[in-house]
Parts: structure tokens; C-alpha cells; sequence
């Protein structure tokens, strides 16, 4: 008993600290009040407060990733792992670019899968996850996720924004938001370097498929809506460079592209494991 306690307490921890800072941000940011600010910097303590609820976070997936038996994997961790990822590259990012507003959306989303692994516990042993080359692949597909997770959340944030300036609402918590150019532009670059580390995953996985899983390539449904979603996130930037797509035409297409990419693996994984009763 005491030893289920352990194991579940840094999943528990992190959640509770992602759900009360995005509370957090919502109360001190969004909500409309006369003092409010969506674009009012992240005050240091912020900072250290999202930054030490990774670190529970972190030490829980580690315990559960890895194990004397070698690598455990599932839907559960690793949709905890992709936000973990997420939240980390936006508290990085958020330094160096204007991200303000995003908090509300990121911590809660965070909150949820941390706790996933604590109420999904089955996972499955991994094949080969000792070799580099699957090391690599594997690092490389967490951060595509990671990033074009992120992608999607700044879709919806974008989303959201314009259509309140569509329709004339201007609450105080919008005012002093960065143009909705510059969050474009922050979205194709994250659109973009997580389009490049989706390519490295699906073309390692196609092309070195026995190196790194020890047989031969197969078109699953896994592989198949991972080719699906570089598709259509290679249309997407396409379309944007050679035809200038943009606004809602270029969220839709953003959404639409990660609604696929996590079926590819989350989605399937989700079937086998708790619908299907397989690890």
C-alpha cells in the first residue's frame, strides 16, 4: 500500500500544482477584470512554480518509463511525457518570445495527463530500447508531439482571439496581446520544426524499420495516420509559402493535422489497452 502511495504521488503532486496555476493564470490573467492583463510577463516566482512542477512530474515518468525490466510504454505516459515535453519547451520559449496568455490553456491540459498514468497503470515492455537508433527515434517523436502539441494549443489560442476581435468583444485581457501576425509567425516556426522532427520519425521508422524494431515494415494504422498527419502538415506549410495561407484556413489545417498525428499512436494505444483489454 505504502508503496502504491510512493508511486503515485508525483503524479498527484504535478497535477495538483498545473491545475492551480492554471487556475492561477486564468484568476490574475483572463479573467476580465479592470486590473487585468493577458500580456503582463510571468512574474519570477511563476516561473520557479512551473518549473518545480516538473520536477514531479519528470521523477514520476521516470519511475514508471523505466524499470529493472527494461522501457515501459503506453498511451497513458506518453501522453504524459509529450506535455511534460510541452510544458518544458514553452517555459523555455516563453523567455525569448511573447507566449503570454497560453498558460490557462497548457497547465490545465498538463494537469490531466499527469495523473494519466496513476489511473492508466498497464503499460508494456519495449523491444530494442536499448539501441541508439531507437533511442533517437523515440526522442525524436516525443518532441514532434511535444512541439506540435504546443502548435495546436496556439491554434486555439489564436482561434479564440480572433474571433473576439472578429466580433468587436475587447476585453481588457486582450489588449495588450502581441498582433495576431506575430503569433502566426510564432506558430509556423513551431509548425515547422515540429514538421521537420515528424519527418525524421516517420522516415526512420519506414526506411530503418528492422534496425529499429526488428522487422520488416509494415503499413499499419499507426504508420498510416503517421503518414497521413506529415501530409497534411506538409500541405499546410505549402500552402503557406507558395499561396500565403493563413488565419482560420491555416488553424483548421493545424488541428486537423494533430487530431491525426495523435491517433497514430495515443489513439491506437488507447483502443488496445483500455477498450481491448491488450498490453
Amino acid at each position: 500500500m505504502v508503496d502504491i502511495v510512493i508511486q503515485l504521488l508525483p503524479h498527484a503532486l504535478a497535477a495538483l500544482l498545473y491545475g492551480w496555476l492554471g487556475f492561477h493564470f486564468w484568476h490574475t490573467r483572463w479573467r476580465d477584470a479592470p486590473n487585468q492583463s493577458v500580456a503582463r510577463p510571468m512574474q519570477t516566482w511563476e516561473r520557479v512554480a512551473i518549473a518545480a512542477a516538473l520536477v514531479p512530474h519528470a521523477t514520476g515518468l521516470c519511475a514508471d518509463l523505466f524499470s529493472p525490466d527494461g522501457m515501459s510504454f503506453s498511451f497513458s505516459l506518453a501522453l504524459s511525457l509529450m506535455m511534460w515535453l510541452a510544458v518544458l519547451i514553452y517555459w523555455l520559449e516563453s523567455i525569448l518570445a511573447r507566449m503570454e496568455g497560453m498558460q490557462p490553456l497548457i497547465l490545465p491540459v498538463a494537469a490531466l495527463c499527469a495523473i494519466l498514468p496513476a489511473a492508466f497503470p498497464s503499460a508494456h515492455i519495449v523491444a530494442h530500447a536499448d539501441a541508439t537508433a531507437f533511442k533517437l527515434h523515440f526522442l525524436a517523436a516525443m518532441l514532434a508531439y511535444s512541439l506540435l502539441t504546443l502548435s495546436a494549443l496556439h491554434a486555439v489560442f489564436m482561434g479564440f482571439t480572433e474571433s473576439a476581435l472578429h466580433r468587436r468583444i475587447f476585453m481588457r485581457s486582450l489588449t495588450s496581446l502581441p498582433p495576431l501576425l506575430t503569433m502566426e509567425k510564432l506558430l509556423f516556426r513551431m509548425l515547422s520544426i515540429g514538421f521537420a522532427l515528424l519527418t525524421l520519425t516517420v522516415g526512420s521508422g519506414v526506411f530503418f524499420s528492422e534496425a529499429l524494431f526488428g522487422k520488416p515494415f509494415v503499413l499499419d494504422h499507426k504508420t498510416l495516420f503517421a503518414l497521413i498527419s506529415w501530409c497534411i502538415f506538409a500541405t499546410l506549410l505549402i500552402g503557406r509559402h507558395a499561396k500565403g495561407w493563413r488565419g482560420r484556413r491555416a488553424l483548421r489545417w493545424t488541428l486537423a493535422g494533430f487530431g491525426v498525428l495523435l491517433l497514430a499512436y495515443v489513439g491506437s494505444r488507447f483502443v488496445a489497452e483500455v477498450i481491448l483489454g491488450r498490453i
